[in-house]
């Protein structure tokens, strides 16, 4: 598979606009992607908010099992990491992330108060592309109130957005000008915060099927028959024939394939999946 790499010019920019609205507010919650929490941590985010109080938000938890996300909570406590676990679609974890803020400014808060100072706490949410940022704002609102989409890149500007005693400043999505590891640019691109347009999804997927025959092979035998010691060209000729995608003259159709396990796996068809 090609060396993966994407880093628009239009994340500069937003790396700039962040830089300079960090003097507006209190804090910062960086969402990141249950399935590939490590993969979706930008570190050039981390350097820009080392000054800040962050709250890590581990969204889309209800894509994974509930010791996975206990865990990976628990590895970035490790790391002297706060960290919470999240699925938008779940009001009990989205109230939990809501005390989780004003707990992680407690102390910004009481002084406030004790200055006579009454006003919103202000919280930056950033991340890399497609985590779930503007979702996650949109559940702590309770309506649709930012720009959402289930493709990298929606949010292009800042948007503040207000909720009881919280102002939230919606960020684009920013990817690290470059990539540590392979490994971890393959699973941002399988869980969708990649651009589609510039991947070849016949190569990922076969990177994908690679990896899950490794890690969850009980998985692909229930999902897609599956069994060990397949060949990646085995296992898409045995979804083609299942799926039928066949093409005239019976020749198994790759690039449908290709494309329905991609789809199956960012919509947890598969199975509760963490990649790293």
């Amino acid at each position: 598979m090609e060396h993966l790499q994407w880093f628009p010019g239009h994340m500069t920019a937003a790396m700039r606009m962040m830089e300079e609205s960090l003097k507006l507010v209190d804090g910062v919650l960086v969402v990141l992607d249950a399935r590939c929490p490590h993969a979706s941590v930008n570190k050039k985010l981390g350097n820009l908010f080392k000054d800040k109080k962050v709250l890590y938000v581990i969204n889309k938890c209800d894509l994974i099992e509930k010791k996975d996300a206990l865990k990976t909570v628990s590895d970035f406590k490790s790391e002297g990491i706060t960290a919470v676990s999240v699925s938008a679609t779940d009001k009990k974890t989205v109230d939990a992330l809501y005390s989780a803020v004003f707990e992680l400014l407690k102390e910004k808060i009481e002084k406030n108060k004790a200055k006579g100072v009454n006003k919103p706490v202000r919280i930056m949410v950033a991340g890399i592309p497609n985590t779930g940022k503007s979702t996650i704002i949109n559940a702590l609102v309770g309506g649709r109130k930012t720009v959402t989409g289930n493709k990298a890149g929606v949010t292009r500007g800042k948007q503040w957005v207000r909720i009881r005693d919280l102002e939230l400043l919606d960020t684009p999505g920013t990817m690290p000008p470059a990539f540590e590891s392979q490994t971890f640019a393959k699973h941002l691109a399988y869980v969708g915060c990649m651009n589609d347009a510039n991947i070849d999804f016949n190569d990922l997927s076969a990177e994908l099927l690679k990896e899950l025959s490794e890690k969850y092979p009980e998985l692909l035998k229930e999902k897609y028959g599956i069994t060990e010691g397949e060949s990646v060209t085995e296992m898409f000729d045995g979804i083609c024939k299942i799926r039928g995608f066949i093409k005239k003259g019976g020749i198994f159709d790759y690039d449908r394939c290709s494309t329905a396990i991609i789809d199956d796996f960012r919509k947890g068809r598969i199975g509760k999946i963490v990649l790293d």
